[in-house]
């Protein structure tokens, strides 16, 4: 049976000290290590991908009180978030936390009721944790949010959440799956999207680019939403068509052409997504980019027929399956940066400026022995 590693009374950790902005992330190098409780594994993490959802918790953005685009306050905070509101859950978030929902790392201890077998895996974290609200529908906490997350040198969350993943690649590489790759596999499978026309909006970000690869795999006609300047990016990942994220979509499309819209934007744009939707079509959203706040034309939804879905909560099956998807090779993510964990005003800084296509990774440092 392999041994566990003994671990440092402290380690290296990025705590979130309030909402705000960049400077409210305090990196230091004597945060407690984690003790893993009763059916935990404890993670020496090797990666840990960037999200939306740590610029949006940080700043405050959940708050019903905010009506901007998400990178409207991302560097220096926003001034209408109200602290009783501005978690992910919508409750007061638990200060200081160490965020981070994407994490690749290797099963050092273990907890009581947890196999000590599994101490060796390299493994990966589903980001939304069914195992804190006993598996009840529709609730889960997010990791990062609720609990500490990936920012860090370890982490400690529940086994039944840990997958182990046999394959070749980077720990950056999966680093980049847990939050992006199992938001637009949920999208998708809400959506029960086949072999028909989709068109993905934000299609050059972490979800985005994770939803082009995943629709293309299930058969899909992808027509991709992006800036011109990573079309080229885009269409290597399998897009059919990328049109500009500024462009008439109907003037470019038709009206009543796409089966399903992925949408990861909002803002001002949207009342053309439903424009662009058959009769019978399917919209469904993870994410607001743009803004929360749209027009709706109640008609063009009843006389289409059309169906409006939410998605975060996620079955089981939907990282079960894309564990299978990296063993079976019929993935692969897109980093384009990584950087160490003591950059990370310079990864967020970076993440914020769009100027890449996929994931922005980041690296802690190597415990020594």
């Amino acid at each position: 049976m392999p041994q566990p590693k003994n671990q440092p009374s402290t380690m290296t950790a990025v705590l979130l000290t309030g909402h705000g902005g960049i400077d409210k992330l305090e990196y230091r190098t004597d945060v407690p290590t984690p003790t893993p409780k009763s059916g935990e594994v404890l993670i020496e993490i090797s990666a840990a991908g960037i999200n939306n959802t740590d610029i949006n918790t940080r700043i405050g953005w959940y708050s019903k009180s905010v009506k901007g685009a998400t990178d409207v306050g991302g560097a220096g905070g926003s001034a209408e978030a109200d602290d009783s509101d501005a978690s992910w859950s919508g409750v007061p978030l638990d200060l200081p936390r160490i965020q981070g929902a994407d994490i690749c790392g290797h099963i050092v201890a273990v907890g009581d009721e947890a196999d000590a077998a599994r101490i060796g895996e390299r493994v990966i974290v589903r980001s939304l944790l069914r195992y804190y609200c006993d598996y009840r529908p529709y609730e889960c906490w997010t990791l990062g949010s609720e609990m500490d997350g990936g920012f860090a040198q370890y982490v400690a969350v529940a086994s039944r959440e840990t997958h182990a993943v046999n394959c070749d690649w980077s720990d950056a590489e999966l680093a980049s799956i847990p939050c992006a790759y199992s938001t637009a596999e949920n999208m998708l499978h809400r959506a029960q999207v086949g072999a028909e026309r989709v068109l993905i909006t934000g299609a050059s970000g972490g979800v985005g680019s994770a939803a082009v690869q995943l629709a293309k795999r299930r058969g899909a006609t992808v027509i991709a939403v992006c800036s011109s300047a990573k079309s080229a990016d885009v269409l290597a990942l399998g897009a059919d068509q990328v049109i500009d994220r500024n462009a008439d979509l109907v003037a470019t499309l038709g009206e009543s052409c796409i089966d399903v819209v992925l949408d990861l934007v909002a803002g001002d744009q949207w009342p053309s997504l439903l424009e662009l939707l058959h009769r019978g079509g399917r919209y469904i959203t993870a994410g607001a980019i743009a803004g929360p706040l749209v027009t709706l034309d109640v008609r063009t939804l009843y006389l289409k027929d059309l169906s409006l879905l939410g998605s975060t909560f996620q079955d089981d099956v939907v990282f079960e399956n894309l564990v299978r998807y990296i063993e079976r090779d019929e993935i692969r993510p897109v980093v384009a940066k990584t950087y160490p964990l003591a950059d990370i005003a310079e990864a967020q800084t970076d993440f914020l400026a769009k100027a890449h296509t996929g994931k922005l990774v980041l690296i802690p440092p190597a415990i020594e022995s």
